[in-house]
């Protein structure tokens, strides 16, 4: 069997890369500390899920814990490490900066401290679109310039890159960076617009639309991602001196691949998805632009599609029913067992609760399509 390791395992892509690595026959290890950056009971629901499988194990604990990696790494001897943990939102660094500072930089640093002392066969580690910064020649290119990050996040992320790359260097340590691009679908984190603007259109609340909507983003569904993971975990970067590829390092067995749909979609069009998909028209509130965020993100996946043959396609629409459908049918399951136990099964506040159970008592009919015109 062969063995994973996963920081960030009950995060939303943690949860559906280890469900396709367990699927695979692969024994999983996983880690995560189930923060309360965003509901903890969402987290725990699925790593329950991930826990019917006897070939997963986990440790719930925080990835900066000194010495607690090279344990993991120690006792699972794990040949692929995927490291995802990671506290993430552009937004949320700004007010809160540190968090960042512990998890990325700190946690990344003990990734490496342990794979320097049990060497796995590829490590995968995460990375973000936000590194492109403010390079508005599209699509982005691995080998676009990444100097200028906009935001606390991508300056960590950007950092996590480097020192990747110097343990690769130093050390030998085959890495893969894979930079994401706004990956979306079900069990997906409250705090990204699809899931917040699918809660408000359902509740008959405004969402706040930035940039008064003249955003575009490369929405990138969680199964095309998953799948362009497991494809890179069998495609390590080459020693060093052996390839001349774009994205790869040329004195390190390092590269960096980009994953996204390579499709931008206006946020309008995510807008108009969530309304058909929700039958139920959106009241938007119009905003200027947020500090630290980008009007464009849009990614050449060339060097994907040449190390693995995919090419991630969901349409938007598609991806959106697949997400209101999971909403729907989640809620539905929390708020029925809420009714039976008489009690929250989750760190909401009663009132958010309440406001839950008032929605799914009567859920918009979706096979009907019957639009509830709001003011726009």
């Amino acid at each position: 069997m062969r063995r994973a390791l996963v920081t960030g395992c009950s995060g939303f892509i943690g949860f559906h890369l280890c469900r396709r690595l367990l699927a695979d026959g692969f024994g999983v290890a996983g880690i995560d500390n189930l923060s309360d950056y965003y509901d903890p009971a969402l987290k725990r629901q699925r790593q329950a899920i991930l826990q019917a499988d006897p070939a997963f194990s986990v440790v719930n604990d925080s990835i900066e814990t000194p010495g607690l990696l090279e344990r993991m790494f120690r006792d699972h001897r794990p040949e692929i490490v995927v490291h995802l943990a990671a506290q993430a939102g552009v937004r949320h660094s700004i007010d809160h900066p540190r968090a960042y500072l512990s998890s990325n930089i700190a946690g990344t640093f003990e990734l490496l401290e342990a794979a320097r002392a049990v060497p796995p066969r590829h490590m995968l580690l995460a990375s973000t679109s936000s590194v492109y910064g403010p390079n508005d020649r599209m699509p982005w290119r691995e080998t676009d310039p990444t100097d200028h990050p906009m935001s606390f996040y991508a300056a960590t992320k950007k950092a996590t890159e480097a020192m990747a790359h110097a343990y690769a260097h130093l050390y030998g340590l085959p890495v893969t960076m894979f930079r994401f691009f706004t990956v979306y679908g079900p069990w997906g984190r409250p705090d990204m617009a699809l899931f917040r603007f699918t809660r408000a259109i359902l509740r008959g609340e405004p969402i706040d639309v930035y940039n008064r909507g003249e955003m575009r983003r490369d929405f990138t569904h969680v199964d095309d991602l998953v799948a362009a993971i497991r494809a890179l975990i069998d495609a390590p970067p080459p020693p060093e001196g052996k390839e001349r590829d774009e994205g790869v390092s040329p004195v390190a067995p390092w590269r960096v691949v980009n994953i996204g749909n390579s499709h931008p979609v206006m946020l309008g069009e995510l807008i108009a998805a969530v309304e058909q998909a929700t039958g139920r028209y959106a009241i938007r509130n119009l905003l200027p632009m947020q500090p630290g965020d980008v009007p464009a993100t849009w990614a050449d996946t060339s060097a994907l599609r040449r190390l693995t043959g995919l090419s991630p396609s969901t349409e938007i629409r598609k991806g959106v029913q697949d997400f209101v459908d999971w909403y729907l049918h989640y809620y539905h399951q929390n708020a029925a067992g809420m009714a039976c136990r008489g009690k929250s099964t989750s760190d909401a506040s009663p009132s958010e609760n309440r406001k839950e159970q008032d929605l799914l008592a009567d859920p918009p009919d979706i096979n009907r399509k019957t639009f509830h015109r709001n003011p726009i």
